[in-house]
């Protein structure tokens, strides 16, 4: 069989938030569109963060144009996409190390960025926080919140389907031609059949995010990005139902997110060369609890469940940032750019959004909609900021108290839980099956949750797996994602535990080690399976799991 080939109007590369965004916001224009990631969506940055829905309270110092840009779409996000957002509040407090001159500061430079800021009691503070360390001094009320990344993405590739566009995952773009100056196509490869396919758009937006200057570089053009690599550590209890930050400038160790069962401690910064460059190590680990531990002074006895790091799409403009924008990560701005590579490299048919956070993707996608339409001769307006997303109608539906009212509403087999900490039944995993399709036990991850609670998969993994091989006609061999697939049930729980495994190295103490050795027994001592990592031996790296 032959290339195909496809003639969209637009590809958009990265199925990350702002892609999935950008796909949604030129669809709802008119504009035929193809998305394409190399992997599943939302596996990059933004299902590899803390979770936060963004005050803007932690840019206010150093960045106070990020932080009017993150309270805008705070709000904006609340109105559109409510089901995926838990409003938790957030607070900033202060300890004794935390500089006076910052936090007296801090009220005013929220007013100024548009951020509502009460100053609350310490005791009450501590009433509604009993965790908190009792040493902090002063605490202020911000409107941060948590936010599902996975479940956004998906509700923007939805209504962006819904209007014509297409979305494929797993499908890495090995080659951009060109024609002199102009973008004549680009080659797409199927990382799971390794078929390729010609696209032939009109114009390609690359929101590749930290992986923006390899896309880039297909098409012959420079593009420096300062990968900024962050740890974090996931707990396996809410020690809080508010997000904390500390007031202080931006640090390591110093904000903790609930969310959903868990939380969330980060973050390290760290610039890398490669955004692939995912290692966690166990120093990395201490050192965000030493620093952890002024904010929850318990915090070295509760139990972690796992590390990740996640990277920011930093990008680095010497001439604007300054020269020490290229050491320290901090000190890169949080807003985000689009770049027209007509007016900056002289190649037609192309831009890239760079740089940018979860929290302002719809206006990040906005803004590279209008910089694509403007190319194609388009003046449609966009309508992302006033239409809700499809799904978002209820509020409580991350609630796991939602999830356990469906599974008592349900009787029969239908009502089957196949994953007890995160109270997935196996109606909501036919579900998604159903509309996914062909797809590994870490898609299933993704999408419900399966295997992210305190067993990390040790008890519900198999149950995924015989179902999805129950739901595999006889004799089929699918086209699965990259990790397994129906027809090898095996080879699913093999690759899903050993990528689950890669976080869990480096917090392998005290009755996290004790699970961790029960799940080795339950897969290779009782099941007999082989190849899998369960022994926990090598270094500590983390997938794609952020909010796990």
């Amino acid at each position: 069989m032959g290339e195909r080939m496809l003639t969209p109007d637009v590809l958009v590369i990265g199925g990350g938030a702002t892609g999935a965004g950008l796909l949604r916001d030129l669809a709802r224009r008119g504009l035929r569109c193809l998305l394409v990631d190399r992997s599943d969506f939302g596996t990059g940055t933004s299902g590899r963060y803390h979770g936060l829905l963004h005050s803007g309270g932690r840019y206010v110092s150093k960045d106070p144009s990020a932080a009017r840009e993150c309270i805008v779409e705070n709000q904006v996000l609340r109105r559109i996409a409510a089901g995926c957002i838990e409003d938790t509040g957030g607070i900033f407090v202060a300890t004794p190390d935390d500089p006076d001159d910052y936090v007296d500061a801090f009220p005013g430079a929220c007013a100024a960025a548009g951020i509502d800021c009460d100053e609350i009691p310490v005791t009450e503070t501590l009433r509604r926080e009993p965790a908190l360390s009792p040493a902090i001094r002063r605490a202020f009320r911000v409107p941060d919140a948590a936010l599902e990344p996975w479940q956004l993405i998906e509700a923007n590739l939805a209504d962006a389907r819904a209007h014509g566009a297409d979305a494929w995952p797993y499908q890495r773009v090995v080659a951009i031609q060109r024609d002199g100056r102009r973008i004549s196509g680009v080659t797409v490869r199927d990382e799971r059949s390794g078929a390729s396919t010609r696209v032939v758009p009109r114009m390609i937006a690359s929101a590749a995010g930290a992986w923006a200057g390899q896309v880039a570089a297909l098409a012959g053009v420079e593009l420096m990005m300062s990968p900024g690599k962050g740890t974090m550590i996931v707990y396996n209890q809410r020690m809080t139902d508010t997000v904390v930050n500390r007031c202080h400038p931006p640090g390591d160790g110093d904000i903790m997110v609930p969310v959903h069962t868990v939380a969330i401690l980060g973050t390290t910064e760290e610039l890398v060369e490669d955004p692939d460059d995912d290692e966690t190590s166990s120093d990395e680990v201490q050192a965000l609890i030493n620093e952890g531990e002024a904010l929850f002074p318990a915090l070295r006895r509760m139990r972690v469940l796992r590390a990740y790091t996640g990277v920011r799409p930093l990008y680095r403009d010497p001439a604007v940032q300054g020269p020490e924008a290229s050491d320290d990560g901090r000190a890169i701005s949080r807003s985000h750019i689009i770049l027209d590579h007509e007016a900056r490299d002289g190649v037609e048919g192309l831009i890239s959004i760079v740089g940018g956070k979860l929290t302002t993707y719809r206006l990040m996608a906005e803004q590279a909609a209008n910089a694509v339409c403007a190319k194609l001769g388009m003046s449609e307006p966009c309508t992302t900021a006033g239409e809700p997303l499809p799904g978002m109608g209820d509020s409580r539906a991350h609630w796991l108290g939602h999830r356990l009212a469906e599974h008592e509403d349900r009787g029969g087999g239908d009502a089957d839980l196949i994953c007890e900490c995160e109270m997935v039944t196996r109606a909501m995993l036919e579900r998604f099956l159903d509309r996914r399709g062909p797809c590994s036990i870490d898609d299933i991850r993704r999408g419900t949750r399966l295997g992210m609670g305190p067993c990390q998969g040790g008890f519900c993994t198999f149950r995924a797996a015989a179902i999805m091989a129950e739901r595999a006609p006889d004799g089929h061999t699918d086209r699965a994602a990259p990790g397994g697939s129906a027809s090898d049930p095996e080879g699913a729980l093999s690759t899903f535990l050993n990528e689950r495994s890669k976080g869990t190295r480096a917090v392998a103490w005290g009755r996290q080690l004790q699970e961790l050795w029960m799940v080795t027994g339950i897969y290779v001592g009782v099941m007999g399976l082989e190849g899998s990592s369960s022994e926990h031996g090598g270094e500590a790296t983390e997938d794609h799991g952020a909010v796990s």
